[in-house]
């Protein structure tokens, strides 16, 4: 489509007719000012006036989140100085590609269309209780998990989960999952079996879900965990940030407390923030 379209207006110029690449590259920026950033990659295959347009940082600095800069300082670490020398539209693909912070057990992106943060948290950071007991849990290598890493409870009575993180988010309102799988996956064959061993306990009582924010927002949720050998994603609650100046705290947990009936056969695999309503089925087909 976007050679035919390029042709076009090549043959268009041969003839002396005017054809879109005779608009004012002014004018072409104006017109992808009110277009979202797909929209724009798309145009630019038009012919070379929308393709210069759609690379200028007039355009593309409307895109970009009010703290890019801080974004930007994130996903280039303590060697940012070759950031200086990116073009505003080159921030912004870097922004979308999976940028690990605060160690490699963190990662964010900047989801395309609403350019607010995409965040996943890997189990490797979070606080489990009986983690360094390997009769209750231990760390398990997959490739079902972007970390290729989840925790793996063995039995526990004591089933308690928590981590917090500290970030600049895009202003905007986000929700946090927790992804988890009842039973353990393995191959065999060449395919994909779900060992149901060890999975017991979760039917006794529901798992209770909470979030809260530094500025005072709370979250709370709870239900029964089941849908054995599949990776689901508990909603745990929903955040809304103001400002995107100052960094926000956001502490999760996930605990089922039932000293009678113990607990086991579940992998912990990450914590999740997505902007709301963008949920698992869109997140898996659009994000990193």
């Amino acid at each position: 489509m976007g050679a035919g379209n390029s042709s076009a207006a090549g043959l268009e110029r041969a003839s002396g007719r005017t054809g879109l690449g005779d608009l004012p590259e002014s004018c072409v920026a104006g017109i992808l000012l009110r277009l979202d950033p797909p929209e724009i990659c798309r145009l630019a295959r038009l012919c070379h006036t929308f393709r210069a347009a759609a690379s200028s940082d007039v355009v593309w600095e409307t895109k970009l989140p009010g703290n890019y800069m801080y974004l930007l300082g994130k996903a280039l670490g303590e060697d940012n100085s070759d950031g200086q020398k990116l073009s505003k539209k080159q921030i912004f693909a870097l922004l979308c590609r999976r940028n690990p912070f605060n160690g490699a057990y963190m990662e964010f992106c900047l989801e395309k269309s609403r350019c607010l943060i995409c965040m996943s948290i890997s189990s490797k950071a979070l606080s489990i209780t009986g983690i360094d007991d390997r009769r209750y849990w231990n760390f398990i290598p997959t490739a079902e998990s972007r970390f290729h890493m989840v925790a793996y409870l063995h039995q526990i009575w004591w089933f308690e989960v928590r981590g917090e993180v500290e970030f600049c988010f895009p202003e905007g309102t986000y929700s946090l999952f927790f992804r988890l799988h009842l039973g353990r996956a393995i191959r065999r064959l060449g395919r994909r079996v779900c060992s149901p061993e060890h999975i017991h306990g979760w039917d006794k009582k529901p798992v209770r879900f909470q979030l809260s924010t530094s500025d005072g927002q709370l979250a709370q949720s709870k239900c029964y965990l089941d849908e054995p050998g599949s990776w689901l994603h508990y909603h745990v609650g929903d955040f809304a940030i103001r400002s995107s100046s100052a960094p926000i705290k956001i502490k999760f947990s996930m605990i089922q407390i039932d000293c009678t009936h113990p607990k086991g056969g579940l992998c912990v695999d990450s914590v999740s923030i997505w902007p709301k309503g963008f949920g698992p089925a869109i997140a898996s087909h659009h994000l990193f």
